[in-house]
């Protein structure tokens, strides 16, 4: 990434040729920072949640929440208890925290707004192109955000955690007959480019203007939705297919 938080791989919409998005049979979205602007949100729930631990506790936290993203909260908070904190957490304690965090995140992340473009794709292709999402977020709480945003009616199918990504994806793929070469992942998250390439799956990473780019050398990179439409060239990861 220049020091401007722009890329060398950057696809704009001035771009001509290649693959575009009607080029593909679906498209699977994570949900923060790719469609919504909730990503701060869910950084600020982490660190009201574990400041009372003191201040090198919390910047740890969020610091590997930043790094981190798409990581279920689950799986975050175990981590941080146990490896952070030395503490011994139950399923209880895991499920009360996780009920404390929605509490904290849900009501924003309906509020925020979309990220530039995300609506506007989503109305050009509903019904031309099966969309889905797939995100880190707890099923339950993932479909009320999606329905009191009124976005449910865009998607296919909305899919939350658990279980972890890839095994959404190859379910899906399965499901509904889709060839990985004809499908694209948008995310804003290394786990998601795991995910896109643990499966085989195209994929675009959107880095927001001035945000680091944590992918590998070679990834489509757009700073928002505005640029999803005219993607030109796709890499696929050397990593193998499952």
């Amino acid at each position: 990434m220049d020091v401007d938080g722009t890329s060398r791989n950057e696809v704009t919409g001035d771009q001509q040729g290649g693959a575009t998005v009607t080029d593909y049979d679906a498209v699977f979205f994570d949900f923060d920072g790719v469609l919504a602007e909730s990503s701060d949100i869910k950084t600020r729930a982490f660190y009201e949640m574990y400041k009372g631990y003191g201040p090198d506790i919390v910047e740890r936290v969020v610091a590997h929440h930043t790094v981190n993203g798409g990581i279920s909260r689950r799986k975050k908070i175990r981590h941080y208890h146990r490896d952070f904190l030395g503490i011994a957490i139950t399923e209880d304690d895991v499920a009360d925290l996780i009920q404390q965090f929605s509490e904290i995140v849900e009501d924003s992340v309906v509020a925020c707004d979309w990220v530039p473009g995300a609506k506007a794709f989503l109305d050009a292709h509903v019904g031309a192109v099966m969309m889905f999402v797939i995100s880190g977020t707890p099923q339950a709480e993932l479909e009320r955000i999606n329905a009191r945003r009124g976005m449910t009616h865009y998607f296919v199918s909305i899919h939350g955690s658990p279980p972890e990504k890839e095994v959404t994806i190859i379910e899906l793929l399965s499901r509904h007959g889709l060839d990985r070469d004809r499908v694209l992942f948008v995310g804003d998250a290394y786990s998601d480019y795991q995910a896109a390439t643990a499966t085989g799956l195209h994929f675009v990473a959107r880095v927001p203007p001035g945000g680091q780019n944590r992918f590998p050398e070679g990834t489509a990179i757009i700073p928002d939705l505005t640029g999803l439409p005219d993607l030109t060239e796709l890499p696929r990861s050397s990593e193998s297919r499952a």
